[in-house]
């Protein structure tokens, strides 16, 4: 199969957050994959990407695509030029595309809250149409991430319909997070290049009397994915649903939750590169190396029988670390210590801060971001907690599995799928979980989670459970070309 991922994140070129991940090893997986056809064994990927100012041209060797110079494209009345640049996905043969347009894409950030903001994914959606038109290149499925790209459905199947090249070319949709929609203004339709008559109250374009670019994603694709199983049902729920659900329940046989894999080179205890010691599910014991060194590193006393709880996270409303607030005294009286990484909301900070400051022999808080750090609490802690509102799928958890530290989680999208309590299922429980979002079952939980670490024989059995499961991409990756041949045949039904 042709496969195009058309996204405005990408590892190792720009990320901020778990969407970049998924591009960056997600195609890897896909075109290492078999297709049984003698002609051509292997899948055909091509990745499409804006070309941020914070991307390093020179470390990817970047390169400008001269053939094809300057391609205008109409944003309003406005005509606005961009350029194609080119690289590999580093260590693949992976061709990655990049939309150049200073005046939309050289900001400090990938995403802004500039009044431009639907014009700059605008072009970006524009771009990746034309950069396939001048490579000739017609995708049989094009997999279009979150609102960035929810339009490129609405452009195949209006003003880019004339093109033949785009036949039988499907679209796959994937919501990594229905919290972030794309919504503006009714003039972003004309921005667009589209027809008012789509955009009326409760029309394609249109929710809650803005001009909604995921809904249309959601309405125009062949086939939506999000990333988990859990999510997948919970965002057709009001509580969820950050006000889609009605939508997705138009789709709702078209809606599929894949869970994402990790990368499994880079989180990996055998052959971690960062941390103090290597160890592995069939020999644990130097997990403790780590756990020694990840105290030295916080200035904290190592104490065989006393729990480090890791956090790393951003510090959204999402994440739920707000439930921590009234109960941390309660905490802080249990015999545990806490190694914090993470930034975002000032409240989170300086709660994190002031526990740090008035708990020092227990409490390390480092507030930003360190990949060495990371990978240190990820294998020296011994527990990680995520007591997230809600969490569509979730990448720490896995990693902390993978390194036999044990997640405390609120069973939620896919830390739902991904974490069983050990007290609702001793024979398979690899967690601790809570469903109730409240301080005190996160408190009961956590507790829970300090009284087993005490059998240090039922820790090992639960920590070694964790470490079994293979959370690499190649599962995943079946499942998604499962899903692209989905999105063909039902392409194929409308065209018959």
């Amino acid at each position: 199969m042709k496969i195009c991922f058309a996204a405005s994140e990408c590892f190792p070129f720009v990320k901020t957050g778990g969407l970049g991940d998924v591009v960056g090893s997600l195609p890897k997986e896909i075109s290492r994959m078999r297709t049984g056809d003698k002609k051509k064994d292997k899948n055909e990927v091509k990745i499409i990407l804006p070309l941020y100012k914070g991307i390093k041209a020179l470390e990817y060797n970047i390169v400008f695509m001269e053939e094809f110079g300057d391609i205008p494209v109409a944003i309003g009345d406005k005509e606005i030029t961009f350029r194609i640049f080119t690289a590999k996905l580093p260590d693949t043969d992976i061709d990655v595309y990049f939309a150049d347009c200073p005046v939309y894409f050289h900001r400090e950030m990938p995403y802004t809250d500039d009044p431009d903001e639907d014009e700059r994914f605008i072009l970006f959606q524009k771009a990746v149409i034309e950069i396939l038109q001048r490579l000739k290149w017609a995708p049989d499925v094009i997999h279009c991430n979150d609102w960035q790209t929810g339009l490129i459905p609405v452009f195949l199947n209006t003003i880019y319909k004339w093109d033949k090249l785009f036949e039988n070319t499907s679209v796959l949709f994937s919501v990594h997070n229905i919290g972030y929609q794309g919504r503006f203004s009714e003039k972003s339709v004309s921005n667009a290049g589209l027809s008012y008559n789509d955009y009326y109250n409760g029309g394609p374009l249109e929710l809650n009397n803005s001009f909604c670019f995921m809904k249309a994603g959601i309405l125009y694709s062949e086939i939506i994915s999000t990333v988990s199983r859990t999510y997948a049902k919970e965002i057709r729920t009001a509580e969820y649903g950050a006000g889609m659900e009605a939508v997705l329940q138009i789709r709702k046989d078209d809606i599929y939750g894949v869970l994402n894999g990790i990368d499994t080179n880079i989180w990996n205890p055998k052959k971690d590169k960062f941390i103090a010691s290597n160890y592995s599910v069939k020999d644990t014991k130097n997990k403790i190396i780590c756990k020694k060194e990840l105290l030295k590193e916080a200035e904290l006393e190592y104490d065989e029988n006393i729990p480090v709880i890791g956090i790393i996270s951003r510090f959204a409303g999402q994440k739920g670390f707000e439930l921590l607030f009234p109960v941390i005294n309660e905490i802080m009286h249990l015999p545990v210590q806490l190694i914090v990484l993470g930034s975002g909301d000032k409240k989170s900070e300086k709660f994190f801060e002031k526990i740090a400051f008035s708990f020092p022999h227990k409490v390390n808080t480092y507030i930003g971001y360190s990949n060495k750090l990371a990978h240190y609490i990820t294998a020296g802690s011994d527990m990680f907690l995520m007591p997230s509102i809600y969490e569509p799928c979730g990448l720490n958890q896995m990693y902390s599995l993978n390194y036999g530290t044990v997640p405390v989680v609120r069973n939620t999208g896919g830390l739902a799928d991904t974490v069983i309590d050990f007290h609702k299922d001793e024979l398979n429980g690899n967690g601790f979980s809570f469903e109730e979002q409240t301080p005190a079952a996160l408190y009961h939980t956590i507790s829970r989670a300090v009284n087993v670490f005490g059998d240090k024989k039922t820790w090992k059995k639960i920590m070694k459970r964790g470490m079994k499961i293979d959370f690499s991409w190649k599962h995943s990756a079946k499942e998604y070309i499962e899903l692209y041949k989905k999105a063909v045949d039902k392409k194929n039904e409308i065209l018959i």
